[in-house]
């Protein structure tokens, strides 16, 4: 049985993926579409900036974002006007979650796109139908799995977030403490091996859970765009 702390580890954790996903799933569609559907000089180099996050160390991200938050950073200046700060709070490991899983959300909402048979929308279109309504009646209905999936993808990855989160934001129990960090914590400590095995536990059932659901979402994506 998990203690009253851990409890408040597994929720902080599920509150910060929660908000992470939610905030980055426009923007990850926002970019699926432009990375799907335009044609424009330096696409290759935004999809490689989309995708950087996966690639470099986790460490490099958090110390970018820690520069762009700190007070004397642009986006910490901004946020300064209006009285806010994000440094050491949960919200800054929401920001961290996000930008590490965009890129997972990204691909999996972009392939959903790619896939959507675009005679279909010719032919809304030659019936006229406008372009906002075929988007709304053809392209969205039929990417829907693939936004669901790219939006449980992120979601994994924003509780399983650990490099970025603490190099950010740091680890404060309570407040920025989440499952990996808590883990991380527990095998400081010579008598952690069972608080470990419990958090790892609840980390292995909600990834695992999160991948099936988004694995199900993909093969209905699949069989939707096919019209099986």
């Amino acid at each position: 049985m998990l203690t009253g702390e851990e409890w408040q580890i597994v929720r902080l954790s599920l509150l910060v993926g929660g908000v992470a996903t939610l905030a980055s799933l426009p923007v990850a569609f926002a970019l699926a579409w432009v990375l799907a559907r335009w044609r424009f000089p330096g696409k290759l180099l935004l999809d490689a900036l989309v995708t950087l996050p996966l690639v470099v160390p986790p460490v490099v991200t958090g110390w970018l974002l820690l520069l762009a938050f700190a007070p004397a950073g642009p986006a910490g200046r901004l946020l300064a006007m209006l009285g806010v700060s994000v440094l050491f709070r949960w919200t800054g490991a929401a920001i961290a979650a996000a930008v590490m899983a965009l890129p997972l959300s990204v691909r999996a909402i972009r392939l959903s796109i790619e896939a959507v048979d675009r005679r279909l929308e010719g032919a809304a279109r030659m019936l006229g139908a406008g372009r906002w309504r075929v988007f709304a009646t053809i392209v969205l209905p039929l990417s829907l799995p693939g936004v669901l999936a790219g939006a449980v993808l992120g979601f994994a990855r924003s509780i399983g977030e650990f490099g970025a989160t603490i190099t950010f934001v740091s680890n404060v129990p309570g407040e920025t403490q989440t499952l990996p960090l808590a883990i991380y914590a527990a095998l400081q400590r010579p008598d952690g091996d069972a608080t470990v095995w419990r958090l790892a536990a609840i980390s292995v059932a909600l990834s695992l859970g999160a991948l099936v659901v988004a694995e199900l979402l993909a093969r209905r994506a699949g069989r939707g765009v096919r019209g099986v």
